[in-house]
């Protein structure tokens, strides 16, 4: 005993790290807790080495020898069959081998976890051991190594798992688990036990040596991947499991360094254990996705933006969240600061989204996961549920993926909703800047729902408001007391749109209009049709379907009489014969002649901007049925009338014209240029009357 001193003292010889010969020595951290002047207890603590990335650290050493007699065995026949689907065909890239074998490393690392917290832990030897993957390469012997320090396998388990393909150690390691569940989480990646194989892809010959943690024999299980393989006892095995890959000739790049870390970089960054290539750590990144969004800080999101985005972009928002239901999901997006360049707009480029599976690369470019509207999106989503192929490169379930899928598109939704309601501002250069995207899901989706989640996220003027103010869809219903209408009217500004024609009626009414500036606004909302049960109707659409309009019996006494209008109708229809399909009076007209409608507007605008050039006239008037719609209040169909029988030369000129201008006015001429002879003609004709 220890007595006479006055202070609380403790002395700790803690856990270093010596580097000598390439050997690492390991040091327990002892610690004595001296109270009172006594020695109280001594206790041992397991503490990581703290290495920094560019420290020197390898476990692969040449210390394993076989010994003692090999027996060998007979992969079973459809086992070979199997086998070589495995290694010539089930992968589309032979690359692919080095993420199966680091995945079966991490889950040997997990499984060693999960036992020594388990009630068969007391088994387990060196608990403290550090749990790490390590990688070599060795371009004079042409071999790839792979070793990890986990549980290790004992000789009827190197049977069990490497003798018969598709048998899953992991899968079966999880069922397990499932009755006798111990802390901590299950992160167990492997599922369907043909990985390992994929290593004959690229190698002639493989060599496995592992130990099992729970015993002191080690075994080498070694095959060319053709019909047998050989297992024999081994001295000098470390506990876990090494894995020598003999390459094939024309498989030499994989001996290479660069190439093997950016394959590690590509699929296998965010594995949870490190891993170490030829001595570094390969594994620097973090996966941000799996942490707590609250301790994740802005520079670190720039930092992993950067890095998964391959730019020097900084996010202009991001998305970060993890939930349970529907999916387990855990998703980590952004959405660009910089404008999108005219490549990024093409509907042919890749999703921006990888797709992980317990921090495992599964798909880089995911396009099924989120809709082509939102291509604009980068960023992971990591899910356990997504159930995959063999090979881990094609999705299965469909419905499953579609759940995955709507879940993130409303969640995304959601979330640019929420960033309009809390900075409108910032809102409008996003939307600005990336509203093309979303006016094009909604043009290309057949699914009412989906399009009006995206409909929530479109802004336009109204007719109620001062110019730059902004409302949304849902702002319009909040007002609306009537019918259960949204009006919209296109035009290329807002002084326009508030002396168009069509808006005259309405402006009288106070009715609330919602202005379309951009060319593609008014053809959105023609296919959104309705939103949250409010019908979308186009100004011009309702002029043309409003029979109240038609009705002459109040006209006044500044008009032409019924049957004067009458009979110009028909006098017009006539001479504009092969342009218009009808003539109608309508009392919707305050300060303008006449209009025209078609029955679709938004349609006919785009046809006429992207299908119409070079058709004949006539064929174009086919198309789009243009009908007529005159003011009998003003002036110049008053005196027209009166031209009619005193100047039919001058007469038809005037209606002609009149024609003309209202298909200028309704946006359906593709060059008003065109107009200038017609409209010469007549001031020619008008000025041989002075």
């Amino acid at each position: 005993m220890i007595c006479s001193v006055s202070r609380v003292a403790r002395l700790a010889l803690r856990r270093t790290t010596i580097k000598s010969s390439g050997n690492v020595l390991n040091r327990a951290k002892l610690s004595l807790d001296i109270h009172g002047g006594c020695l109280n207890h001594v206790r041992f603590q397991h503490t990581e080495p703290q290495r920094t990335d560019d420290d020197y650290h390898s476990i692969i050493k040449d210390t394993e020898k076989p010994i003692g007699e090999s027996t060998k065995h007979e992969f079973q026949a459809e086992t070979r069959m199997l086998l070589d689907i495995v290694a010539r065909s089930l992968y589309s890239e032979k690359e692919v081998f080095i993420r199966e074998l680091i995945s079966n490393a991490s889950d040997a690392l997990e499984k060693f976890k999960y036992v020594s917290l388990s009630e068969d832990g007391a088994q387990i030897q060196d608990k403290e051991r550090i749990l790490e993957i390590h990688i070599s390469t060795d371009k004079n012997a042409r071999t790839f190594t792979i070793q990890d320090t986990g549980i290790g396998m004992t000789k009827e388990e190197l049977t069990q798992n490497l003798g018969i393909i598709a048998k899953s150690g992991s899968k079966a390691f999880i069922e397990q688990a499932k009755e006798k569940p111990a802390a901590g989480d299950n992160n167990i990646i492997g599922q369907f036990g043909v990985g390992f194989y994929s290593a004959f892809m690229v190698a002639d010959k493989v060599d496995v040596y592992t130990r099992s943690s729970g015993e002191a024999q080690g075994w080498k299980w070694t095959s060319d991947g053709t019909g047998n393989y050989e297992i024999q006892p081994a001295d000098g095995v470390a506990m876990g499991t090494k894995i020598i890959l003999h390459l094939k000739a024309d498989c030499r790049e994989f001996s290479d360094e660069d190439t093997i870390k950016n394959i590690i970089t590509k699929y296998s960054n965010f594995v949870g254990s490190p891993i170490y290539l030829n001595g570094k750590k390969a594994n620097i990144v973090q996966p941000l996705w799996m942490q707590d969004p609250k301790t994740v800080t802005p520079h670190q999101h720039i930092d992993f933006y950067k890095y998964i985005s391959g730019s020097y972009d900084v996010p202009r928002y991001t998305l970060h969240y993890k939930t349970d239901v529907p999916l387990s999901i855990a998703a980590l997006l952004y959405v660009p600061e910089g404008k999108p360049g005219l490549f990024e707009m093409s509907r042919e480029i890749e999703s921006g989204v990888a797709l992980y599976t317990k921090k495992v690369l599964i798909k880089n470019k995911t396009d099924n996961i989120l809709p082509k509207w939102l291509r604009f999106v980068k960023g992971v989503v990591d899910s356990e549920d997504i159930p995959l192929n063999l090979s881990r490169e094609l999705l299965q379930n469909s419905n499953l993926i579609k759940k995955l899928r709507d879940v993130l598109t409303g969640r995304i939704s959601k979330f640019l909703l929420d960033q309009l309601k809390k900075d409108q501002a910032n809102y409008e250069k996003f939307y600005h800047d990336y509203g093309i995207f979303i006016k094009e899901g909604i043009i290309t989706n057949h699914i009412q729902t989906e399009k009006e989640d995206a409909a929530k996220l479109l802004l336009f003027e109204s007719s109620l408001l001062e110019s730059g103010k902004k409302i949304t869809l849902s702002d319009y219903m909040a007002r609306a007391t009537e019918d259960r209408n949204i009006f919209y009217l296109a035009a290329p500004s807002r002084t326009l749109a508030e002396s168009s024609p069509y808006y005259e009626s309405l402006k009288k009414k106070k009715q609330e209009v919602l202005f379309c500036y951009e060319p593609y606004d008014e053809l959105v909302l023609m296919q959104l049709q309705q939103f949250q049960g409010y019908r979308l109707i186009s100004v011009e659409k309702d002029m043309r379907d409003d029979k109240a309009a038609n009705d002459l019996t109040n006209l006044g006494e500044d008009s032409l009489r019924r049957s004067e209008i009458n009979d110009l109708a028909e006098w017009i229809k006539e001479k504009l014969s092969g342009k218009v399909t009808s003539v109608n009076a309508t009392t919707r007209l305050e300060s303008h002649p006449c209009v025209v409608t078609v029955e679709e507007m938004a349609a006919a605008r785009h046809f006429i901007r992207t299908q119409s050039h070079g058709l004949p006239e006539d064929r174009r008037y086919a198309i789009l049925q243009p009908q007529l719609e005159i003011n009998p209040r003003h002036p110049i169909i008053k005196k027209l009338f009166k031209l009619k029988s005193s100047d039919p030369e001058l007469a038809e000129l005037l209606a002609n014209q009149l024609f003309a201008n209202s298909m200028v006015g309704a946006g359906l001429v593709d060059d008003p240029r065109m107009l200038l002879t017609s409209m010469n003609d007549l001031l020619v004709k008008a000025l041989d009357k002075h």
